[in-house]
């Protein structure tokens, strides 16, 4: 049972709409702005005094310092009164798309590889934000679950989310206490040695990697692999091993980010996003080949959903008032099927200008 339901009003101005996801520690809530159109709302499930509230409410304070398009933006902080009494929530942009978990199986068994490389780039960039600050501000829980994924006027447009665990670094040993998703867990951080700059760079490493491979680096399928610090004594296979599109200065990116002794990685994500954008220039420059990277898949039928959400954002598109609502449809269908969003984006992206065709 949630705290809030369907119809609840939470302020003047915000209603809930719908649960969007829940975790161990809060509910994460679409709401409607009377003014303002969707929000995603996150509201802390526990709460008991009032510096339990400030605390709680501390990712607020750290996601208004880092303005960024990369970074999901944050609109209001305040308490509700929910039926097992007051409770810290804030609010935030509403992202259609939907995590990265969602891209990743609509492109099952692996994404392609430009769009897997963008991501990177993107995920670095907001995180190179945090990085940069003094003392550094290490987010400590990348996630597939923790970035979203968007459409603006430009394109693809990819979030950091979640700064739940961030905190800022000591500023004389640059590490933080160790907290975050196993999985996604640098080396350092499963031997209690603290948390850096550098253990991001291996998230979002392990992220390229899953991406790019339907497998997590240094995981042999297991339940229990992932809390083993055995894995890491053997060798990693390179993305390109799994993937034959993955070409080699991808592989050494990938591979950099994973590398288990930290001091060998790339020490922030500003090192990394260097890397990952000066492929990307070199690529540019390269002639055409011959290989359809980034296709989508073939021969896997169009998802019913998608198909669904696709026709209901095209029906809404007609309706004047109603392109943005219809854009956030279409942004949810093309996150969910390849086909749909191989037909479909060129459509979402004119709507997110404000162009209907």
């Amino acid at each position: 049972m949630t705290l809030l339901n369907p119809g609840d009003r939470v302020s003047d101005t915000l209603v809930v709409d719908r649960l969007l996801g829940e975790g161990a520690f809060a509910e994460v809530h679409r709401v409607q702005h009377e003014f303002l159109g969707w929000q995603a709302m996150k509201l802390f499930k526990r709460v008991a005094s009032s510096s339990e509230t400030r605390a709680m409410l501390g990712e607020a304070r750290l996601l208004s310092t880092l303005g960024h398009p990369n970074i999901v933006r944050l609109f209001e902080a305040s308490t509700v009164v929910t039926p097992e009494g007051v409770r810290g929530f804030f609010t935030m942009e509403y992202v259609a798309g939907g995590s990265l978990e969602r891209l990743a199986t609509a492109h099952r068994p692996s994404v392609p590889t430009e769009l897997a490389a963008e991501v990177m780039t993107q995920i670095a960039t907001g995180l190179a934000v945090a990085h940069i600050q003094d003392p550094p501000i290490v987010h400590r829980d990348i996630t597939m679950a923790n970035i979203l994924v968007g459409y603006d006027d430009a394109g693809l447009r990819v979030r950091v989310s979640d700064f739940g665990l961030a905190k800022r670094a000591d500023p004389f040993t640059q590490l933080a206490s160790a907290q975050g998703t196993y999985a996604f867990m640098a080396p350092e951080v499963l031997r209690g040695d603290g948390y850096s700059c550098a253990g991001d760079v291996w998230s979002v490493g392990t992220i390229g990697y899953l991406l790019l491979t339907d497998h997590l680096p240094f995981h042999d399928g297991e339940m229990y692999s992932s809390f083993s610090l055995a894995r890491f004594n053997k060798r990693l296979l390179p993305p390109s091993s799994y993937n034959e599109t993955v070409d080699r200065a991808l592989d050494e990116i990938v591979m950099s980010a994973l590398e288990v002794d930290p001091g060998n990685r790339p020490s922030t994500a500003r090192v990394l996003e260097e890397a990952l954008r000066a492929r990307r220039e070199h690529r540019v420059r390269r002639p055409p080949e011959n290989v359809a990277d980034g296709a989508a898949p073939t021969g896997r039928p169009v998802d019913e959903r998608a198909t669904e959400l696709a026709r209901q954002a095209l029906a809404l598109s007609r309706v004047p008032g109603e392109l943005d609502r219809a854009a956030d449809l279409m942004e949810e269908a093309v996150s969910l099927s390849s086909r749909t969003r191989d037909r479909y984006l060129p459509a979402l992206l004119l709507w997110r200008r404000g162009v209907v065709v």
